[in-house]
C-alpha cells in the first residue's frame, strides 16, 4: 500500500497544475497564430496581394467551393470536386496567387443564400468569364439570359450564340460551365423537354429546376 505524505500531495497538484499551464500556453500560441494567419489574408486582400480568393459556401447539396478574382466570380465547385485539383486549374489557368478568404466572397454567399430558400431569382454579383472561351462565353451569355422559371433547348442556345447546327457544341460548353448556379446552364434543356445532361448530375438539375418552377416549362415542351 502506498502512503501519500501532504507533501508529496502538493507536488502532485503542483505538476498537474504545470501541465495545465503548458496546455493553456499552447492554446494560446495556436489562436495567436491563427490571428496572424487571418490578418495576413485579409492584408493580402486589402492590398491586392492576392489575384484570387476563395472560401466555401452552404447549399442543400452540401459545401459548394467558390472563388472570386478582382473582375468578379469566377468559379463555382460542386461538393464532388477535389479541392486541390479546382485550385491548382486556377492556378494554371488565372494566377498562383491564391488565398482563402471569405469577406471579399460574402455577397456571392448571401445571394446563393437567398436563392436556396427561394428569396432571389437573379443574381447581381459580378463574373469573371476568364476561364471561359470565346464560343463558351456566347452559349453562357445567351443562357445567364433565361429568366428564373424558363428553359430553353439546346439548338435555341446554340442558334443564340451564333452556331445553329451547333446544339453538341452548346452542349460541351454548358457541360464545362465553371460558374453552375449562377450561370444556369440547368434551365438548358433537350428538345421535347427531356432533362439532358448536368455538370452537377441530373437529380441536381432536376431540383434546380422545380425550385424554380422549371419542370412546368419542361412538361409544356413535351406538349
Amino acid at each position: 500500500m502506498t502512503i501519500r505524505t501532504e507533501q508529496d500531495t502538493e507536488s502532485i497538484a503542483a505538476a498537474l497544475r504545470g501541465e495545465a499551464g503548458v496546455e493553456e500556453m499552447r492554446a494560446a500560441d495556436e489562436l495567436a497564430a491563427a490571428d496572424a494567419a487571418r490578418r495576413l489574408v485579409e492584408r493580402a486582400s486589402a492590398e491586392g496581394l492576392a489575384d484570387v480568393s476563395y472560401t466555401v459556401a452552404d447549399s442543400p447539396f452540401g459545401t459548394l467551393l467558390v472563388a472570386a478574382t478582382r473582375r468578379g466570380l469566377v468559379r463555382v465547385a460542386f461538393p464532388e470536386e477535389h479541392l486541390d485539383s479546382v485550385l491548382e486549374r486556377i492556378a494554371l489557368r488565372l494566377s498562383p496567387r491564391i488565398v482563402e478568404a471569405s469577406a471579399p466572397l460574402d455577397p456571392v454567399r448571401r445571394e446563393l443564400d437567398e436563392y436556396f430558400d427561394g428569396r432571389r431569382r437573379e443574381f447581381g454579383v459580378a463574373l469573371d468569364w476568364s476561364l471561359i472561351g470565346p464560343f463558351g462565353r456566347r452559349v453562357l451569355r445567351a443562357t445567364s439570359a433565361i429568366p428564373y422559371g424558363g428553359v430553353l433547348t439546346y439548338a435555341d442556345v446554340a442558334a443564340q450564340a451564333g452556331s445553329p447546327r451547333g446544339s453538341r457544341a452548346a452542349g460541351n460548353a454548358l457541360g464545362a460551365n465553371p460558374i453552375p448556379i449562377v450561370i444556369p446552364c440547368h434551365r438548358v434543356l433537350r428538345r421535347g423537354g427531356a432533362l439532358g445532361g448536368y455538370g452537377g448530375g441530373v437529380e441536381r438539375k432536376r431540383w434546380l429546376l422545380q425550385l424554380e418552377g422549371g419542370l412546368k416549362g419542361a412538361a409544356a415542351a413535351q406538349d
